[in-house]
């Protein structure tokens, strides 16, 4: 109930009708805690830059309203993204962030009553197919594609077989299989893929079945703050695996800090995470440090240039609306137009409001596709010591 009424607020602001309002629905408690406060912090990020120009629709502000998706429990989010929409009376959504309750808000909620939701991670192939009238958007590219590349990089790195664990929802439902369609098209063995429930104290008999159907490598398609961190640290415990392929729901600092306060090191683990290099990615680093941020944390970069494109389309479409955000979205996130980088967000909304055309870059090379989603990169890391190193971009 707290999370729900947190506001990122603009001091002074008296004038009700300039104040645009917009959700942010994301696992403030659950399995990705630690993960989405720097993502909410980025978005925001974003909405700040925005209002500080004084060029939004004629000097409008953006206030943030938080609220919690718990990551897994979709009754949960379905009355945290209703009463954002009746009670907060948001104009659109950023969020939510996990696929499952991503799904449920977009077919109990957002379609419904005709609200724009753009994610920055939820990554399940299903939601390229979602009935959604073109409301739905993300900035982080579908795990169809992630699958691919890390059974690319696996494979590149010299393993033959490998064993899958997964959380049981859409996001580990569809990473697990694209990463076994990739990986056994490379000429690979899965000698096991099986799901894992969240939240259970231990995971030992989940490991003993993973171990005995063998593998030169355990992939824990997981979270970092539940059942990911829970079957590597009883592979660990029990000696089954020592070294593990991860994606990007694991790619936290905090997960890596507790299992090296456990005495252990995941020296030799590696993974992929949506990420990207190039003067956009510099630049968006720079701005979230100087804010106190470390712009690498996964998702952040999405959730910057998802925040940003919103405010965009909407100043393309002229007003502060769901349907002028759906319908301009494309437009100011692809060419042709000029390109905006992290930190021009105030000269884009100047170009729009003048007639003119952006085409948004951003701290991702923003380009979406299809059904409204981003084509995508990936940053492949390896575990050394106590941190995430970047090995190469895919």
């Amino acid at each position: 109930m707290a999370l729900g009424l947190c506001a990122a607020t603009t001091p002074g602001l008296t004038q009700t009708d300039q104040v645009v309002k917009i959700g942010v629905l994301f696992g403030f408690t659950g399995p990705i805690e630690s993960l989405t406060p720097p993502m909410a912090t980025s978005g925001e990020l974003a909405f700040k830059e925005i209002s500080d120009s004084g060029q939004f629709l004629g000097g409008k502000t953006i206030e943030s309203v938080r609220a919690d998706s718990t990551c897994v429990d979709a009754a949960a989010a379905t009355a945290a993204a209703e009463r954002l929409v009746t009670s907060d009376q948001v104009t659109a959504i950023l969020g939510a962030d996990c696929s499952g309750v991503t799904i449920a808000v977009a077919n109990n909620v957002a379609v419904p009553k005709g609200i724009a939701l753009i994610s920055p991670s939820a990554t399940s192939p299903a939601l390229s197919t979602i009935d959604d009238n073109g409301l739905f958007f993300r900035t982080s590219p579908s795990d169809a594609r992630q699958g691919k590349v890390l059974a690319q990089v696996i494979k590149g790195r010299g393993y033959d077989t490998i064993a899958i664990t997964y959380t049981k929802n859409d996001y580990g439902k569809g990473l697990s299989e694209s990463l076994q369609a990739g990986f056994e098209a490379l000429g690979g063995m899965v000698t096991i893929n099986t799901a894992h429930e969240d939240g259970k104290a231990d995971y030992t008999s989940e490991v003993g079945e993973l171990a005995e159907a063998g593998g030169e490598l355990l992939v824990v398609l997981g979270y970092a703050d539940q059942g990911g961190i829970g079957i590597i640290r009883a592979a660990l415990d029990t000696g089954a695996f020592e070294t593990f392929g991860l994606a990007d729901a694991m790619y936290s600092q905090p997960f890596l800090d507790d299992i090296g306060a456990d005495g252990n090191d995941l020296t030799g683990s590696f993974g992929t995470v949506p990420g990207n290099e190039g003067e956009g990615a510099d630049l968006f680093r720079e701005i979230s440090m100087a804010a106190g941020g470390d712009g690498q944390s996964a998702f952040t970069g999405e959730s910057y240039d998802a925040a940003a494109l919103m405010a965009l389309a909407m100043q393309r479409g002229g007003e502060a609306t769901s349907e002028a955000l759906a319908g301009n979205m494309m437009a100011v996130a692809n060419a042709p137009g000029e390109k905006i980088l992290p930190g021009e967000l105030g000269k884009a909304l100047e170009i729009l409001a003048a007639g003119g055309e952006v085409d948004y870059v951003g701290a991702t090379n923003v380009e979406l596709v299809g059904p409204g989603e981003a084509s995508g990169s990936y940053r492949e890391y390896k575990v050394q010591g106590d941190e995430f190193i970047t090995v190469r971009f895919h």
